[in-house]
């Protein structure tokens, strides 16, 4: 399997001896100013997350509701209840609404009511069910690998069809494979059918719920092959894939994101002064919540936490940590502009602008 010819190493700052650049010097280039603009017209993005139903039409390996307190929580299906804390949390502040489950398809009266209330957002699906046309949130549809290995892992027979049949030409969808240990390879099958329906794709690596031992969870071997496989399919498919090469080194690391970046969830964070820290909730189905699990993807394994949601908070808070030379800068600016043509409804994807592989600040690349 060949990588591809146009990415090149380069190495930690700490071995250029380069002179730390000024933040106006960063922005000379006018693709970078340009690409910077683009991107802090949603620097006014606070999320929270909100579990809709602790119900679903599957039972996979590896599933984080199924762990931990959240999943004995009581359904609240009252739609007005839905609708008072919507508006209590954007006086809160709340502009982005990340709305999950186990299977918010199952609830889409109340997709409705908080898709009127925070009109933006993102729901995380398997994909059996299709959402209403008349919520327009983004749609992140889950794969865990081709056919064989879905039923195996996830108990359906032909998954990936029966989410392209309830999904054809929606605007609003991203499907998201989740590499494990045991389906890297399988990407490529699964390109196949995607790129021929013409949709667009993002990579997720599988972080292992607490306790959890079995045979999704990723080692070092792994992580490396899934570096070079996500790479090669960005090349073979780069008008599908939502991906940088920087996201593939902050998400194939051997070390998690928490120890490259530091995670600003309450869960790992103990600030209430700013941040996530400060605006950051996690509610459950009885629309509680309790900050001293609250994160992003709860009872996550934090030391394995390689999430691309985790990624999206952690990277992307960490702008003065990567503007210290250009090459770290437009890295980071790549991981933002991904971030939001990934969660933000009518945000395009622009080119790459750091085709190298650069290294999380403070530590090496692999």
């Amino acid at each position: 399997m060949a990588t591809s010819s146009r990415v090149c190493v380069v190495p930690n700052d700490g071995r250029r001896a380069q002179r730390k650049r000024t933040f106006a010097e960063l922005l000379v280039d006018p693709r970078v100013r340009e690409r910077f603009e683009k991107i802090r017209k949603y620097f006014f993005l606070r999320e929270s997350t909100y579990d809709m139903s602790n119900r679903c039409n599957m039972r996979c390996d590896g599933c984080y509701y199924y762990r931990g307190e959240k999943q004995f929580a009581r359904e609240n299906r009252d739609p007005e209840a839905w609708r008072k804390l919507m508006r209590e949390e954007k006086k809160r502040g709340i502009t982005y609404v990340v709305l999950a489950g186990a299977e918010p398809s199952l609830v889409p009266e109340l997709l409705q009511v908080c898709y009127d209330e925070i009109p933006l957002g993102c729901i995380a699906t398997n994909g059996l069910i299709r959402i209403p046309e008349s919520v327009g949130h983004k749609i992140h549809i889950s794969v865990w690998g081709n056919d064989k290995t879905s039923h195996r892992v996830r108990r359906k027979k032909d998954l990936l069809c029966r989410q392209l049949e309830a999904y054809q030409g929606d605007p609003r969808v991203v499907f998201v494979y989740t590499f494990t240990r045991s389906n890297i390879p399988e990407i490529y099958e699964v390109m196949e059918v995607l790129a021929a329906k013409d949709v667009r794709v993002t990579f997720n690596v599988f972080s292992a719920p607490m306790g959890y031992n079995g045979e999704l969870r990723l080692d070092e071997p792994a992580l490396a092959e899934t570096r070079m496989t996500m790479l090669d399919v960005m090349a073979n498919f780069p008008d599908n894939v939502l991906f940088s090469p920087y996201n593939v080194v902050a998400h194939t690391h051997r070390y998690g994101l928490h120890k490259l970046y530091s995670c600003p969830y309450p869960r790992a964070n103990e600030s209430t002064f700013i941040g996530l820290g400060r605006s950051f909730r996690q509610y459950r189905i009885d629309l509680t919540w309790d900050r001293s699990v609250a994160c992003c993807v709860p009872d996550t394994d934090c030391e394995d936490c390689r999430h691309y949601a985790s990624g999206s908070a952690m990277v992307t808070a960490r702008m003065h940590r990567h503007a210290t030379d250009s090459h770290h800068f437009r890295a980071w600016l790549d991981y933002v502009d991904t971030y939001l043509s990934v969660w933000v409804m009518n945000y395009p994807k622009g080119e790459n602008l750091c085709p190298e592989l650069i290294p999380p600040p403070g530590h090496d690349l692999t």
